[in-house]
């Protein structure tokens, strides 16, 4: 069956290699490329097969049966051609359950779909494409989830690690707050200065700059990358970094101790910048240009999954669904993290959060709601990371690199991925435990990563401070993660009340902990910090330590 898009609908981009897939449509047959040597189909097309590695494919017709292993009813975001609230979902085909399409299952009512219903492939056509769309099979067989393959690191070599010879000698952050309307670039150098200050250097001592995402067009999501800077300071590093395909938004400073560990530089000034509310601020008032019209290009786009919410909401579902977590587990963190907040002076949230609050408010995209999402502000964060060597010259005794994370193991595509938990968490998480001698009960504090309260859940069960599935136990009640707690959690407020600084936030916070400068927020006696950066994006993390 096929039908004709509202003329609003944009029609996916389509490249040489793609054609066939959103043009198979136009006689109703869903197809896939096939490898030839294994028989597996691959999606999205590749040039080689990930399974065999073998070169010759075939483009195979298949039945367009599939299982529904995720949805969101997205009432957000809007999307030209859809009507809010419309549904996202996620299917597993039948041929071969590893390939899975994100799309929109139409066909009943929201509160009809259920997970593991079997889905039939029906086609609407935008333009040129042939949008494959799913409806519910009626009478048919439920099937189960397919299974997460569980990540095996590789095992560290012998010879010395390189986090041996970094440490992290000083941290600062600008200003933070919501429409600041100040420059980005002014708010870096701010940065920048407070965290060189805070080391005891000068700007003539730094050799090296890192940032991520760097230049490009990242709207209020980066300030220019390491030419702005330099430009404004004038340091000439010998050695400079800059770029979105790192270990997370702190990936930098994992780059950063690389350097110096390799004798590149000896001082490494790290930044990353946000200024997503005065740039929205600026787009709304007309004062600068808006993008252009809708980029519907990628695989998840052209079915109006625009936002990490809606991949993230189909994560958090199916661990509801596998493990019994429910909206009140994710709750626990949120109303964590906003009662640590208000011991934060420069939070941009810190008025008390009850849990009638966070189940009241405004849905995003189901089982989201307003307080499970992090807070856009502006500010900048920065550290410098500096040769081991150079301790004894320190300002203030240096916080030590016990060992990094940063291994990919999962499949890099939002929805090829971990079903039940955020992509690229259990991989790196699995990758730091083969780096250390520690365990996560020497662990005194963790500042892990939540744009959205699921991306910490993620974090909290991959790295072992409970058992995969077992954070709606260790969660209930909250009082595992209170300051006065098993595990201390996020004790800044996290990036759902302190504000999105994109995981350097969380980064500056370790290091007061660690230095037991954090205030009120101070978790006693803390000696060891394990800090988390990103998540969905190849993401890194990282295990701190003091030498008391």
């Amino acid at each position: 069956m096929t039908e004709s898009a509202p003329e609003d609908r944009p029609a996916p981009q389509m490249a040489p290699e793609t054609e066939f897939f959103w043009t198979s449509g136009g006689d109703g047959r869903l197809r896939f490329a096939e490898c030839e040597a294994c028989s597996a189909l691959i999606h999205p097309p590749q040039p080689v097969c990930r399974h065999c590695r073998g070169r010759d494919f075939a483009v195979r017709e298949v039945s367009g049966r599939a299982t529904l292993i995720g949805f969101t009813v997205n009432q957000r975001f809007p999307f030209p051609g859809l009507t809010l609230p419309y549904v996202i979902g996620q299917v597993a085909i039948e041929e071969d359950p590893r390939v899975r399409l994100t799309t929109n299952v139409v066909g009943a009512e929201p509160a009809e779909f259920e997970l593991g219903m079997p889905m039939e492939v029906t086609f609407q056509q935008a333009g040129e494409a042939w949008l494959p769309l799913f409806r519910p099979v009626p009478d048919a067989p439920y099937r189960p989830l397919p299974a997460d393959v569980p990540p095996r690191p590789r095992t560290r070599r012998a010879s010395p690690k390189f986090e041996d010879k970094a440490v992290i000698s000083g941290a600062g952050a600008s200003r933070i707050g919501r429409r600041l309307m100040r420059p980005p670039l002014e708010l870096t150098v701010e940065a920048c200065e407070r965290a060189v200050a805070d080391a005891g250097l000068t700007f003539d001592d730094i050799d090296g700059l890192a940032t991520y995402p760097g230049a490009g067009p990242f709207g209020g999501f980066a300030e220019g990358g390491v030419s702005a800077l330099e430009a404004a300071l004038g340091l000439h590093p010998v050695w400079h970094n800059g770029g979105g395909e790192t270990f997370g938004p702190g990936g930098s400073v994992i780059a950063a101790m690389l350097a110096v560990a390799g004798g590149l530089a000896r001082h490494v000034l790290c930044f990353r910048t946000v200024w997503e509310s005065t740039y929205g601020e600026l787009l709304k008032q007309g004062r600068i240009p808006a993008p252009s019209g809708p980029s519907v290009d990628g695989w998840l786009k052209p079915f109006g999954c625009v936002s990490p919410s809606h991949t993230l909401a189909m994560n958090a579902q199916r661990h509801f669904h596998r493990y019994g977590t429910t909206r009140e587990t994710l709750g626990r963190i949120a109303l964590n993290q906003r009662a640590n907040a208000a011991l934060h002076p420069d939070a941009v949230y810190r008025d008390p959060l009850t849990m009638d609050d966070y189940l009241g408010a405004r849905p995003i995209t189901t089982p989201f709601g307003l307080y499970d999402c992090d807070v856009p502000c502006d500010a900048s964060v920065a550290v410098v990371v500096s040769a081991a060597e150079t301790a004894p010259d320190l300002a203030k005794p240096p916080v030590r690199v016990e060992a990094v994370g940063t291994q990919i193991l999962e499949r890099p595509e939002w929805d090829q991925s971990t079903l039940t938990h955020e992509p690229q968490v259990l991989g790196q998480a699995a990758h730091l435990w083969t780096r250390t001698d520690l365990r996560p009960a020497d662990v005194d504090v963790a500042l892990l990563y939540d744009g959205f309260t699921m991306n910490c859940l993620s974090w909290i069960e991959a790295l072992g401070f409970c058992g995969i599935g077992e954070a709606k136990d260790f969660l209930d009640g909250g009082k595992n993660i209170a300051r006065d707690g098993v595990l201390p959690l996020n004790t800044h407020g996290g990036q759902l009340s302190h504000g999105r600084t994109h995981g350097m936030g969380l980064l500056q916070e370790a290091v007061l902990q660690l230095r037991g400068e954090a205030g009120a927020r101070q978790v006693a006696s803390a000696r060891c910090a394990v800090v988390s950066s990103g998540g969905l994006t190849p993401s890194g993390v990282l295990m701190l330590r003091n030498d008391a």
